[in-house]
């Protein structure tokens, strides 16, 4: 069914497209909140309100993606050959410009779409958002461990070697929190879905401003992050509108990405970007203008590289820490280059490229298995499609 209604009619903010009952005599305002989020997405994605690409994708949802994903693999390369190398080089700058932004719009973005699939039976959506990444995340949990095990084992011994394994299922290993993280986001807000939004909300905000450290990377993580996760389920059709009016305002959106940018920089620089209260303030508003500038990006066909880093961000996250690793040894042993910046760019992006050639050479082998979950590993079948979609959906 596609509904007869135009995008713009579909958007206004002043008149949201579910219509709930009268006040005091229907649900509470958290649930008409969270019936017009899942009307809106219902709407926008299912019934083609708003024109939708091949695939069912929104295009500036992977353009967003695809900066942050690019943005996670700079920070790694480059911290990682500061770290080996005892020294900073200019893309220092760059991550440290990015830090304030780069995970909160990460998870912001896996919330959009959460509305829809919110009310599906327990069995299916433990199945999409919880099985789904556990599979991924065991998986190349392993290949990574096999990769490392050797020089554990060399420096501290084979027990050593056991005893990390082991810790890795309750403490995420290597890279991998991001997606070991997510399925608890999705069973906490599925559990809590008909508390009142913004009680929820101010839970996640408190916990973000205590800045929370335990030394374990799950509570740790949780409470750094729920809130942007939160975010983007219950404004969802505000970050959409937010896209949209960068798009039919493109001048007005740069003029105000600049203040942004310079807000942004200052901030980083004199330290009070990392502060409670701060903190949170700058992950929100950094969050907004990444959607605006990949709403921007997403205008021209110049940067469609960009969009399909984005529809297979999931692939770089889990491959990139091999070339990655095998690039900054070659590079700091060969001494063909020396400065420390130009360095940590060329393995950012040989991590990018690298993982994307594991996924197409994967493929290309029949091992599927690296970058799509099984059957056999799955709760309830895939329904069969009435048009060809891509097989990975990362951010579903």
């Amino acid at each position: 069914m596609v509904n007869s209604q135009s995008p713009k009619q579909a958007l206004s903010l002043a008149e949201p497209p579910y219509q709930g009952e009268r006040a005091g005599n229907g649900p509470d305002l958290g649930n008409r909140v969270k019936g017009n989020e899942t009307q809106f997405c219902h709407d926008r994605i299912m019934n083609g309100v708003h024109q939708m690409p091949a695939g069912g994708r929104v295009d500036w949802v992977d353009y967003a993606k695809g900066f942050c994903i690019i943005f996670v693999v700079m920070m790694h390369s480059t911290l990682g050959v500061e770290a080996v190398t005892g020294r900073e080089g200019w893309m220092h700058a760059v991550v440290e410009f990015a830090r304030p932004f780069r995970m909160p719009d990460f998870f912001l973005i896996s919330g959009l779409f959460l509305a829809q699939v919110i009310n599906r039976d327990w069995r299916t959506y433990l199945d999409r958002k919880v099985v789904h990444f556990v599979y991924f995340y065991l998986l190349w949990m392993t290949i990574q461990f096999a990769f490392k095990a050797p020089g554990i084992a060399a420096e501290f011994g084979a027990l050593e070697v056991a005893r990390l394994y082991l810790l890795s299922f309750i403490d995420p290993f290597g890279t991998l929190w991001f997606i070991y993280l997510l399925p608890i986001f999705f069973v906490a807000v599925k559990l809590t879905r008909r508390a009142p939004w913004p009680v929820i909300w101010l839970i996640g905000a408190a916990m973000e401003m205590s800045q929370l450290h335990t030394g374990w990377m799950v509570p740790d993580e949780f409470a750094a992050r729920f809130v942007y996760f939160y975010t983007g389920y219950i404004a969802a059709r505000y970050v959409f509108a937010l896209a949209e009016d960068a798009q039919d305002n493109p001048l007005l959106a740069l003029g105000c990405l600049l203040v942004w940018a310079v807000f942004n920089g200052v901030m980083v620089r004199e330290g009070l970007a990392s502060l409670p209260g701060f903190s949170l303030g700058m992950g929100l508003i950094g969050a907004a203008a990444i959607v605006a500038i990949s709403a921007l990006l997403s205008l021209s066909p110049l940067f469609k590289p960009l969009r399909y880093c984005g529809r297979n961000s999931i692939v770089i996250y889990l491959a990139f820490f091999l070339p990655m690793a095998a690039s900054r040894t070659v590079l700091l042993k060969t001494g063909v280059i020396t400065d420390i910046g130009t360095i940590s760019a060329i393995v950012t992006i040989t991590g990018v490229v690298g993982a994307l050639a594991i996924f197409w050479a994967g493929r290309a082998a029949g091992a599927h298995f690296l970058f799509e979950r099984p059957d056999r590993f799955k709760l309830v079948p895939d329904k069969p499609k009435a048009t060809p979609q891509s097989a990975m959906q990362p951010a579903e």
